[in-house]
């Protein structure tokens, strides 16, 4: 009996509840950014099976050589001969790799949007769900389509069945993304503990985007392709048998009128906050298919190295986030976002400017702690604006608040293949940057948003004040 008992306190645990919700973003984003090091290489490789990526260029040239000729008055004539057509041959194979790897850009940009673009049609349609049915079924649906995703990414062969993947992945993710912050919003109902809480899982998104880079470059490079997302699998199928024995998936209908999903996208407060969660994790977004690339470009960088130049931005996401939950309320959410996207803007212009990797660390941190300071700060501001201006239901705010940061994540990648062909990797970033700069003042409008009542107060004031002249129209007349 006692252990009935502590087993239906857990149930009721708002710190499991945020466990939970953690754990699911953090694996959900490991598989995100895992296949960021291997996708790009593995692709190449399937199409030039006996010319690997990671392979030297001097072997696939030593075919093309005809041997010295041994006779001694020729020796020096023809050695030079050959050193002259190895330097050619090299040269000619270097410039078409580097076409062929500038052209993959294109489809690896198109397969890591695929994700993001399948989550952004999904999202108005999970948010109103969670109205009818509650958050744990989306929740554990989630992990249904995650676990089926995980798999086939482990098993897949070619582009057409890890483009498929990627895009299952999206629905998994609407549904882990937007009922974990809605049952956060209602579970925490304080302004300021809210923003506490959604910092911790914000954290475990970021420490999902930190694992996922080296993790996976590490085990592609050590164990091979499918290791990493074998382990990913058995993550997700914990976090589940966890799911079905605390939360207990059944539908929960709501006591309150929701407010439309039409009010709230007319709404010019949370669209400015929405707009920002966009344009802070576009440039990111942007960076993930085309900088391990011009990396292995410019750099010659391995997969190793295209793993963990994506480690200090996730670092200090993972500390931008937990930082700025409490602190985003003390010093006013609109300005910790405001700051943060003209952090981002100066970063991204410093990127391009690197000659190593080492180079690359001070700008990368930069980027994810200002991302961190936008999140933090921008998720529960959602919340907050749906409490002060409209009913306390939140499964449509955050269906509105995930589409912004898939908007950032659809676009960015879908774009940057053509715009690195078109305009060059960094005019690229300095585009983006310059867009940062110009969001960032709008933020001001967020400082002291009118409330429900005060909303409602200028709707009489201003019908008043329209009956008051037509009445004094008529005693005219």
């Amino acid at each position: 009996m006692a252990g009935g008992g502590r087993l239906q306190a857990w149930r009721e645990s708002r710190r499991l509840v945020l466990a939970i919700v953690a754990v699911a973003l953090l694996l959900d984003n490991m598989l995100l950014t895992t296949v960021v090091p291997i996708i790009p290489e593995f692709l190449y490789d399937i199409r030039h099976p006996d010319a690997p990526l990671s392979g030297p260029v001097m072997q696939e040239v030593t075919t093309t050589l005809t041997p010295p000729c041994v006779c001694p008055g020729t020796l020096n004539i023809t050695t030079n001969t050959n050193e002259t057509n190895t330097a050619v041959n090299v040269t000619a194979l270097e410039q078409m790799r580097h076409k062929e790897l500038v052209e993959e850009t294109v489809e690896v940009g198109m397969m890591f949007a695929s994700k993001a673009f399948v989550q952004l049609l999904a999202n108005p349609i999970v948010g109103p769900l969670t109205h009818k049915i509650g958050y744990s079924v989306p929740m554990f649906t989630g992990f249904i389509i995650m676990f089926l995703s995980t798999l086939i990414f482990a098993f897949g062969r070619s582009y057409g069945v890890l483009f498929m993947a990627r895009a299952l992945q999206g629905i998994g993710s609407s549904c882990s993304s937007v009922s974990g912050m809605g049952m956060l919003a209602e579970r925490y109902p304080d302004d300021k503990e809210r923003g506490n809480a959604m910092g911790i899982a914000l954290g475990g998104l970021a420490l999902g985007v930190l694992i996922g880079p080296p993790f996976g470059g590490v085990m592609y490079e050590f164990v091979g392709k499918s290791a990493p997302f074998l382990i990913l699998s058995a993550l997700a199928l914990g976090d589940g048998l966890l799911q079905l024995l605390m939360l207990q998936p059944t539908v929960v209908r709501q006591e309150s009128d929701p407010p439309s999903l039409k009010a709230l996208v007319m709404d010019p407060y949370i669209l400015i906050a929405a707009g920002a969660i966009t344009f802070a994790n576009m440039g990111i977004a942007m960076l993930e298919p085309s900088l391990p690339i011009w990396m292995m470009d410019t750099m010659g960088a391995g997969r190793w190295k295209q793993g963990v130049t994506f480690l200090p931005a996730s670092i200090s996401y993972l500390i931008g986030t937990n930082l700025f939950g409490p602190l985003g309320h003390r010093m006013g959410r609109w300005l910790a976002a405001c700051i943060g996207l003209l952090i981002i803007g100066v970063c991204l212009i410093c990127i391009p400017m690197a000659t190593s990797i080492n180079h690359l660390i001070v700008p990368n941190a930069g980027l994810g702690f200002a991302i961190g300071m936008v999140d933090s700060s921008m998720m529960p501001e959602l919340g907050y604006l749906v409490d002060i201006r409209h009913s306390a239901v939140y499964g449509s705010v955050y269906a509105i608040g995930d589409i912004a940061f898939c908007l950032g994540f659809a676009v960015g990648p879908a774009m940057s293949g053509t715009l690195v062909n078109t305009i060059g990797f960094e005019w690229m970033l300095f585009g983006i940057a310059i867009l940062n700069f110009l969001y960032a003042p709008l933020l001001c409008f967020l400082r002291a948003p009118p409330t429900k009542e005060e909303k409602k107060s200028l709707i009489v004031g201003e019908k008043s004040s329209v009956r008051y002249v037509s009445y004094q129209n008529e005693e005219e007349e």
